[in-house]
């Protein structure tokens, strides 16, 4: 799915997909490789979800770089030529299929290039480290793959204009929730840092802070062996309530959106959650079992997403 342009002697501009094309194409990408996150995009507005799906399918290639078929062949200099490449993108010239979407979504929604750069830096990371010693280190790379990613979305979702309308907090600065959105990507990658110990372990990386498995007598050997035994559920209850943490800090910054995304925003951050419940559930084994929410589990929180869209 990845295709990174190279630069071409030729002056004309590719030939590409039409801007519907595009867009269903990025669509398509994104049912396929995130279920969970593409249900929640179904209950926004068209404009909003196929927008959406334009900023997810950049962000997927930026990470198959690092983690992908052919991240063997990544280097600084791939990542530089992507950067550049970023930087076509935000000055309206499209070079793949699926970045027609993207130039028209850049366009409409006005984004700015910053997390987009941060998220690049997040690959650079991942380019050279297998192993973070804090969670200082670690909480500066989820920003830079996962907080960034909240940073396109709210611009995307949009503010409500109305949430100051009361005549007594008309002067009262509508504050874009910045922060949450951040906590909430975030709180996202943790969760799949938690999900993914096993498959991450294969790869001989660890995200876990080493801190935190020496806080709990689990050494690296333990987890590249995959034992699961006291110490290791009591490290995993710690991980899933910092999570858990994030996902609160970020619930309180939904009420700000635009009407129209607090729906799919509340969706989105339940349906991610319950992946921490499954793992629970599982007994904390992330070394032989992926957890992940049944359909009919997640078709069961939309209404209950609804009501806190609401109330909210």
């Amino acid at each position: 799915m990845l295709q990174l342009t190279r630069p071409s002697t030729s002056t004309a501009a590719p030939k590409l997909v039409s801007l519907e094309e595009s867009y269903e194409q990025c669509r398509q990408i994104t049912a396929e490789y995130s279920k969970t996150f593409y249900m929640g995009t179904l209950l926004m507005s068209e404009a909003k979800r196929r927008a959406i799906w334009a900023i997810y399918v950049w962000c997927r290639r930026t990470d198959e770089l690092v983690d992908g078929p052919q991240a063997k062949f990544t280097t600084e200099s791939t990542l530089d030529h992507w950067e550049s490449q970023l930087e076509t993108l935000f000055a309206g010239h499209p070079m793949a299929d699926v970045d027609v979407a993207m130039v028209d979504t850049l366009d409409r929604f006005k984004l700015d290039i910053q997390p987009f750069r941060d998220m690049i830096a997040g690959q650079r990371m991942d380019l050279h480290r297998s192993r973070y010693d804090t969670f200082e280190e670690l909480k500066l790379y989820c920003y830079r793959v996962a907080g960034t990613v909240g940073l396109m979305s709210t611009t995307v979702m949009g503010m409500d204009v109305g949430v100051n309308a009361a005549p007594w907090r008309r002067d009262n600065p509508v504050v874009p929730p910045i922060k949450e959105a951040v906590a909430l990507g975030i709180a996202n990658q943790l969760t799949n840092i938690l999900r993914d110990v096993g498959e991450d372990a294969r790869r001989d990386r660890i995200y876990l802070p080493l801190e935190d498995l020496a806080l709990f007598d689990y050494t690296e050997e333990d987890l590249l062996q995959g034992v699961i035994d006291d110490r290791w559920r009591a490290l995993m209850r710690f991980q899933i309530q910092r999570a858990f943490k994030y996902y609160q800090e970020a619930e309180n910054g939904i009420s700000r959106l635009h009407p129209d995304a607090r729906w799919p925003v509340w969706s989105a951050l339940m349906l991610y959650r319950k992946i921490l419940n499954v793992i629970v559930e599982n007994d904390y084994d992330v070394f032989n079992r992926r957890a992940f929410v049944p359909k009919t589990r997640k078709l069961l929180c939309l209404p209950q997403a609804l009501i806190r869209a609401r109330v909210s």
